[in-house]
């Protein structure tokens, strides 16, 4: 039977003078409320949560912590809500449990959409409370090291989650020991194979690294000894497994080419040793070019702080060397766990204030993508390891993936100087946006007020940040474009009945034809209306103020009757007088014509012009030619009986130039069942290429089909009907 007094002794080490009753009490709550419950290895859950509980402890976290590592399952298994937990333990513990929670309740329309929302819940809880990613973190713990009880495709999911998600987190926050922990058992269970021969490998030469491992700590010890340098500890440990293999993927070489095996570590008293140590270490071992790193003059955003070298060590074998004092060495173990002066309300030190800041801002730049792919792309793309440390002209370091531009930096600082960069100088030269920058270089963007993000620089940014920022800036102003057109259109046609929006809104019409229209705002209609997905035929059914609106149909009715009789004349017309809207196939012997300035298809709105001598020409409802006509002109028409037809549509297509572009445009429209009439190309002076296309299609939905096939190939920038 499980046992709380080795956790109690585990907290009475460090938690001093602190009543430790909670922790029975929590203890006590989970026995009666999970009573019969069985964690997934078969054993009772109470104790799967003694064991969540015990890693946070020994990372000597505080109270209310710890508590809650007790009581994270309560919510998930519905034995206790947030309320209770909050009367009973407080409301910090209730709202870390709540916040580790994951959504379980609420239905999305795909499993994308249920992960993102998931995470999306679980990165605003920990932007509140770090606390409550910590206990999130000691709990998969947990869940990898009882993985092999799962089946194939639970342990393949929750590997690649822990990969992508758990582990880039615990390093976010400075935990290296567990990040390192988490992606070894991923990697185990998502390449098994690589996995086992590599572990066996490392196994079976054990006993000879330990030898070497010996062999050059005594080396150093003396080395040292001989500067004067009394080092509190020097540790030789073989790298954890996925590193090793992430070394031998990127550099595409066997495994008995990596060298550096065995990381050394040597721990000094003060940051001037740390320095000297260095300078010891060089004298005698040749150090690898491009290998020193120094971290100690200008830490990593999650606080960690180190000299590393890489130098040919003893029998010509290359060697890892990290130099650090003691303090930085438990910052570099512990991360955000090291200065718990949060629990205490002591005074925050400047760089866990830097690291909380950080991470506020990584919740909050993704709280702002909405669509569930995009945010899970974003989200892989903040949690990068980074590849090159690029430093502003102040000396402040920049962490950004490998092939980052100048853009990508600029956006690092902040969305203004991303969104108004006009070019860059890297360490004093004039670059290209495009240049890509390296680890040392030093920056400064150039900015104008009067720039903008253009659609281009999404081909060329690596981070997701830059790449969200853009996206976000193009979206806002393709919403400004549409907003302004709407309102232009809904001026013009409430103008027409003596009305404007303005005396909707005072008149209480504007509620009435927003629910009928579907909007939730003024804003959003007009934005709706400009965009095109509220037609103008709807727009004016519902826009005209109801005491118009009868007596305009009527008005219409009786006006379009006589028109149809009149003008066409000697039987052309419709034989039955009270008939209004007239067939596009067969109308009675009436000349119809499909007008060639908007080329409408079936599915669109449409309105017929009565010509003089040429029958009723028609048009799409918005057609620009149509509105400038006289609608007293102006025939309701409708399509029938056309399934068998093919019409022409005009098509714009803006595309970034390159080779063989013209035959996969052409390929896509083929792969549609579409077939290209007429076809002019043409290249602007920024290498845009834009495409006339007339092609033949059955209806508006085979047209739109195609529309999204085309905007769907890579360098497509815009494809809109003409």
């Amino acid at each position: 039977m499980s046992d709380i007094k080795p956790l109690r002794s585990l907290a009475a080490g460090y938690l001093y003078g602190i009543d430790l009753a909670p922790i029975d009490q929590a203890w006590e709550f989970i026995r009666e409320r999970h009573a019969g419950q069985y964690y997934v290895t078969g054993e009772p859950y109470v104790d799967h949560l003694l064991a969540v509980a015990s890693t946070l402890a020994s990372m000597r976290l505080d109270l209310d912590t710890i508590v809650a590592g007790l009581l994270h399952g309560t919510i998930k298994e519905s034995v206790a809500t947030a309320e209770e937990l909050s009367k009973k333990f407080g409301p910090d513990v209730a709202n870390i449990v709540d916040g580790a929670t994951r959504i379980t309740k609420v239905r999305y329309n795909s499993q994308l959409a249920h992960e993102a929302e998931n995470i999306r819940k679980l990165l605003l809880a920990m932007g509140a409370d770090i606390r409550v990613l910590l206990v999130k973190l000691a709990d998969r713990l947990q869940d990898m090291l009882s993985l092999d009880a799962e089946d194939e495709e639970v342990r393949r999911g929750k590997a690649r989650e822990t990969m992508d998600l758990y582990a880039p987190l615990a390093s976010r926050i400075g935990i290296e020991w567990l990040k390192r922990e988490l992606e070894d058992l991923a990697f185990r269970y998502l390449l098994p194979a690589e996995y086992a021969d590599l572990a066996a490998h490392m196994e079976s030469t054990m006993t000879e690294r330990q030898a070497y491992v010996d062999e050059v700590i005594d080396i150093l010890h003396q080395k040292l000894k001989a500067s004067k340098i009394v080092p509190v500890r020097i540790i030789g440990r073989p790298k954890h497994l996925y590193s090793i293999y992430k070394k031998l993927v990127a550099q595409r070489i066997p495994l008995e080419r990596v060298y550096d095996k065995v990381a050394f570590r040597i721990i000094v008293r003060t940051v001037k040793e740390c320095y000297q140590a260095l300078g010891t270490v060089h004298a005698d071992w040749t150090p690898v070019p491009g290998r020193i790193k120094d971290w100690i003059s200008a830490p990593k955003s999650n606080n960690y702080q180190s000299l590393h070298t890489t130098v040919s060590g003893p029998h010509g074998q290359f060697i890892e060397i990290q130099i650090r004092t003691e303090e930085m060495d438990r910052v570099a173990q512990e991360g955000v766990a090291a200065h718990w002066a949060y629990k205490e309300g002591q005074k925050i030190s400047t760089g866990d204030a830097r690291l909380f800041k950080d991470i506020k801002r990584l919740v909050q730049s993704l709280q702002e993508v909405e669509d569930p792919s995009e945010f899970m792309e974003s989200l892989r793309g903040e949690l990068f390891e980074p590849d090159v440390f690029a430093l502003t002209p102040t000396g402040e370091v920049r962490e950004l993936p490998r092939g980052s531009t100048p853009i990508d930096f600029a956006y690092a600082i902040h969305t203004v100087v991303g969104d108004t960069c006009v070019g860059a100088k890297v360490n004093g030269q004039i670059v290209q946006l495009k240049h890509e920058l390296q680890s040392g270089d030093i920056v400064e963007i150039l900015t104008q007020k009067n720039q903008h993000p253009r659609r281009s620089w999404l081909q060329v940014v690596k981070t997701s940040r830059a790449r969200t920022r853009i996206r976000q800036y193009l979206r806002r102003e393709e919403k400004e474009r549409s907003l302004k057109l709407g309102r232009e259109i809904c001026e013009r046609e409430l103008k027409k009945y003596d009305a404007n929006l303005r005396g909707l809104l005072k008149s209480g019409h504007l509620r009435l034809l927003l629910k009928q229209l579907k909007c939730n705002t003024l804003d959003d209609m007009l934005v709706r209306v400009g965009s095109g997905s509220i037609t103008v035929p709807h727009l004016l059914r519902t826009l005209q103020p109801e005491e118009f609106r009868e007596a305009e149909e009527r008005r219409r009715i009786n006006e379009m009757v006589e028109r149809a009789q009149r003008l066409a004349g000697g039987g052309r017309g419709s034989s039955t007088p009270g008939r209004t809207t007239i067939n596009i196939d067969g109308v009675d012997g009436m000349l119809i014509k499909i007008s060639q300035c908007c080329r409408p298809v079936p599915g669109d709105a449409i309105i017929g012009f009565i010509t003089t001598g040429s029958g009723v020409s028609v048009h799409k409802a918005d057609c620009h030619n149509l509105q400038a006509t006289d609608p007293a002109r102006w025939l309701d028409v409708s399509w029938s009986g056309a399934a068998n037809s093919t019409y022409r549509a005009g098509l714009l297509i803006r595309s970034e130039n390159r080779k063989n572009l013209l035959a996969d445009i052409s390929g896509t429209i083929s792969a549609d069942d579409a077939d290209i009439v007429e076809l002019n190309a043409r290249t602007t002076v920024e290498n845009i290429a834009e495409l006339d296309v007339l092609i033949e299609v059955v209806n508006l939905a085979h047209l739109q089909r195609l529309q999204q096939h085309l905007l769907q190939l890579p360098e497509v920038m815009e494809v809109r009907r003409k």
